[in-house]
């Protein structure tokens, strides 16, 4: 019987930990997607999943950034970017209460509609959302999250007087700019973060706040939304805003999100406002703290059946209004503005025939509007890029597109033209993600990826030029131009260094990018990249979690500090799934799976691979019901007389990487001979955990347990027994040796 999918709404206020739930469950399951609502925030999670499982087995997909592997177990997403035809056991939408969203909301509603898991759904948010979901989904099972430590009022600060691992929350780039510009010339150094940045920029500014170069933050109200930051308390710097409408008072669940980023985990947080701002009222306050806000009335809707018969007939199917009374229709969006200009266009009318030309039309017409400038420009930019699309080749000609990408390819500029060009260039990055429209998408991926990393690294270094003073960045150790890192083993002649800036920015996305295959490890634990010195293993908690650090920390700012750590920990995770043979534990620990299949599993990750015959493992063999027999089977375990082992834990690469985390694990150095050989004695494996390295005792050998396995097969059979031996190379002596300790002894 096919199970029934879960619904489940885990709302409550900031710092609570649902996100971190969330993804932990997802995990759980053999396949999964997450949503979220920004793309900062997706490469985030994105960075912590495969930090967890190695990227060959994650997705991550923006509307300016597609990594898909082979074959990916779990899918990152922005939510507009969720690809929801693809089916997964566990989908998860964050911060749901963006239904109500005057521009965005219609797309989360769509979800908590219609997204859904095979097997389990789960819908993260604000306890405002809890009625109103209520009466939309009768099914849907609610869990309330308690914030993990407290939040109170410090009433009104000077700038002056604020603390250091404080953040100032403005409402407009120009007042984040004049606050960062005076806290520098107060206390020496602050980081910004604003919605305009990119994620390199945003990344690199955060790591310089979190690694203590700098003790103060300002930010627009970006920082509300999902940063995981070290912050103390949050000041604000004015309690109105503009919001793309109207200047208008923050509501109180508004100031209570971006409020409740003081303070993680179990460490209280305070929030209060500068002095030259209004005082907070006392009832905000009481709310606030308590994180009582008023519940969501109604949700930001629009129709998803849409009619492509003509212009005409898809604005009026987006101009649909809803029947039910909880939903309102969306006011404005910028695709169905764009498209409501060019529909009424000659040019693009006299090519629109046909359905397949409006559904076009509507694809084209969602280019996101990233520089959110004079609608005229983004509508002009739509007409030329479908007008391209439905003549000549159907393409985007490479020359125009070089005109239009070319003039973004400039470094030169303040902070400001800086960050409009960033804008501008996600647009183009966008575009090339669109493989149909243009002939060649891989350079243009690239080309608009150089592009943008570029103009993030440039920004990065301008607003540390201008809001840390020098004297604070003199401390920090900058690789050198000439000479070599020092490393011994097979690095030591290969040393390369890289300056900081766009050098050493592009050498952190080389190593970003680059599969597993492009890293190297020796025997040693330590990590090489393009026969680089970069990192070593370091000793986790249990043999199959080591992580990674670098060789030589202090050589990278914090941002690509950060970076290369996280990938290193990937490959020291994608170095555990090798040595099980490429073992999915997720196919068998998901939700749903049968007890006895499940604790087989865990022995399988405990043992890399190989998990010994014992009582306890025989007992939950016996309990394994049909199903289970056949995963395990399509896995290629195989039962051996003393062990069951995974196929491809077996294979020599997947011992080799089993030897180095054993090694790793016991801090010591690894047998001599293993695993290449199939015989060790006791004195060379002395002091050592035999099973560890892939060995089993033996009398007074150490005979590697896959080799041991097929001897054992075939005891029974004198002339395939002689081809084993004969096969496995074995001297006379260790035969003899081996034999006599295996065949039974004839009783007296």
């Amino acid at each position: 019987m096919k199970p029934t999918s879960l619904l489940v709404a885990e709302l409550g206020p900031t710092n609570t930990g649902k996100t971190h739930r969330a993804i932990e469950r997802m995990l759980e399951h053999e396949s999964g997607m997450i949503g979220l609502p920004l793309r900062l925030l997706a490469r985030e999670v994105y960075d912590r999943v495969t930090a967890r499982v190695g990227e060959d087995r994650v997705a991550l997909v923006t509307g300016e950034e597609k990594r898909v592997p082979a074959h990916p177990a779990y899918w990152v997403c922005t939510v507009e970017a969720m690809p929801i035809g693809q089916p997964v056991d566990f989908l998860c939408v964050d911060e749901i209460q963006l239904c109500a969203h005057r521009e965005r909301g219609h797309v989360f509603t769509d979800r908590l509609l219609h997204a859904r898991g095979r097997r389990e759904t789960w819908f993260l948010g604000a306890e405002t959302m809890r009625s109103v979901m209520g009466r939309l989904l009768p099914d849907l099972s609610f869990h309330r999250s308690e914030r993990l430590s407290q939040l109170r009022s410090f009433g009104a600060r000077s700038l002056k007087s604020l603390p250091a691992r404080s953040a100032v929350v403005a409402f407009s780039t120009d007042k984040v700019y004049e606050l960062a510009q005076s806290l520098r010339q107060l206390r020496g150094g602050v980081a910004v973060v604003l919605g305009g940045l990119s994620p390199r920029t945003r990344n690199a500014q955060v790591a310089m706040y979190q690694s203590g170069e700098v003790q103060y933050l300002v930010a627009t109200d970006a920082i509300g939304m999902g940063l995981n930051l070290d912050l103390e308390r949050v000041a604000f710097a004015a309690l109105s805003k503009f919001d793309g409408f109207e200047h208008r008072d923050l509501t109180v669940d508004e100031l209570g999100q971006i409020a409740g980023r003081a303070g993680r985990h179990v460490r209280d947080g305070a929030f209060g406002t500068l002095t030259s701002a209004p005082e907070l009222d006392a009832r905000l306050v009481s709310a606030i703290e308590a994180h009582r806000f008023p519940a969501v009335q109604r949700l930001v809707w629009r129709s998803v059946e849409l009619d492509f018969e003509s212009p005409r007939a898809l604005l009026d199917s987006l101009a649909v209004a809803p029947e039910h009374e909880v939903f309102s229709r969306v006011e404005r969006a910028d695709d169905f503005d764009a498209l409501r200009e060019v529909a009424h266009d000659a040019q693009v009318l006299a090519l629109v025939q046909g359905r397949e030309s409006v559904e076009l039309l509507w694809e084209v017409c969602r280019i996101p509007d990233f520089r959110k400038g004079v609608l005229g420009e983004h509508v002009r930019l739509v007409k030329d890029v479908y007008l391209q699309l439905r003549e000549g080749s159907g393409r985007l000609r490479d020359d125009w597109l070089s005109r239009q990408v070319a003039p973004l390819d400039d470094l030169t500029g303040d902070i400001h033209t800086l960050t409009a060009r960033l804008e501008a260039i996600r647009t183009w990055t966008y575009i090339s993600h669109r493989a149909s429209w243009v002939s060649d998408a891989a350079h243009w991926q690239q080309k608009t990826r150089a592009i943008e990393d570029a103009l993030g690294d440039t920004l990065h270094q301008r607003l540390v030029e201008r809001f840390v003073q020098k004297a604070a960045q003199s401390g920090r150790r900058r690789l050198r131009s000439e000479g070599a890192l020092e490393a011994s083993g097979p690095f030591a002649a290969l040393g390369k260094l890289y300056e900081t800036g766009p050098t050493a920015a592009d050498f952190v996305q080389q190593v970003i990018d680059a599969r597993s295959e492009a890293f190297e490890v020796d025997a040693l634990g330590r990590i090489g990249f393009d026969g680089e010195p970069l990192g070593r293993l370091v000793r986790g908690a249990e043999r199959h979690t080591p992580t990674a650090a670098l060789v030589d920390a202090d050589a990278w700012n914090g941002g690509q500090r950060a970076l290369l750590e996280r990938r290193l920990t990937a490959f020291a995770h994608d170095l555990v799934f090798e040595a099980m043979g490429a073992f999915p534990a997720e196919a068998l620990t998901a939700e749903g799976r049968a007890a006895p299949l499940r604790a087989i599993a865990w022995r399988f990750v405990r043992g890399l691979g190989i998990a010994r015959r014992d009582a306890e493992l025989l007992e939950q063999v016996k309990r394994l019901d049909p199903e289970s027999h056949q995963r395990l089977d399509a896995l290629g375990v195989r039962e051996g007389a003393r062990f069951l082992i995974i196929a491809g834990a077996a294979t020599s690469g997947a011992l080799e990487r089993r030897c180095v985390l054993s090694a790793l694990w016991e801090d010591q150095a690894r047998p001599e001979g293993a695993p290449a050989a199939t015989i060790i004695s006791r004195e060379v494996m002395s002091g050592r955990d035999a099973e560890a390295y892939g060995y089993e005792w033996v009398g007074p050998l150490a005979v590697r347990i896959d080799v041991l396995e097929t001897v054992l097969s075939t005891l029974g059979d004198s002339r395939r027994l002689e081809q084993a031996f004969h096969q496995l190379s074995f001297s006379a002596t260790d035969r003899e040796t081996l034999l006599k300790q295996l065949r039974p002894r004839p009783r007296r």
